[in-house]
């Protein structure tokens, strides 16, 4: 169990964004948890091919085009929700992984850079039906939590 950091400590907050509103949740409430103190926001939004797409020859030449407009785009919303908050921050973008595991790796390198920084993960909850079948981000990550979770409603 990871002990909760002193109003002092750099807090390191890692953002799961991919634009929905469950992900502006997290990014608005990740930016209320820094409001007066020290830490940074890392933004991070992952691009998941299924194993299909992975595995076909031309699909990345093809689709990166695609990705990259999609980020700049996720980037520039971001910018604007976090435009008037004082924080800094930062964005980050995986290709391929699982998200919930791109998460976990991204806030474990943060940490191991430098362990002095209370690294969390912050995810918005979804209230989609296929999300309570199948399973969500915010469900992976609080099965097998390797930094702490913070999961917005």
């Amino acid at each position: 169990m990871t002990a909760a950091p002193s109003s002092t400590a750099f807090l390191n907050l890692v953002v799961g964004y991919d634009g929905s509103p469950p992900s502006s949740r997290a990014l608005d409430a990740a930016a209320l948890l820094l409001h007066g103190r020290p830490g940074r926001i890392d933004v991070l939004y992952v691009v998941h091919l299924s194993g299909m797409v992975v595995e076909a020859p031309v699909a990345p030449a093809e689709i990166e085009p695609g990705f990259d407009e999609i980020e700049q785009e996720l980037r520039d919303q971001a910018a604007s929700q976090l435009r008037d908050s004082g924080v800094s921050w930062g964005w980050e973008h995986r290709v391929g992984g699982a998200i919930a595991e791109e998460l976990t790796a991204f806030a474990a390198a943060v940490h191991e850079a430098d362990p002095a920084k209370f690294v969390t993960i912050v995810v918005g909850s979804s209230s989609s039906a296929i999300h309570r079948v199948a399973g969500s981000v915010a469900v992976g990550l609080s099965r097998h939590p390797h930094v702490p979770v913070l999961i917005v409603p």
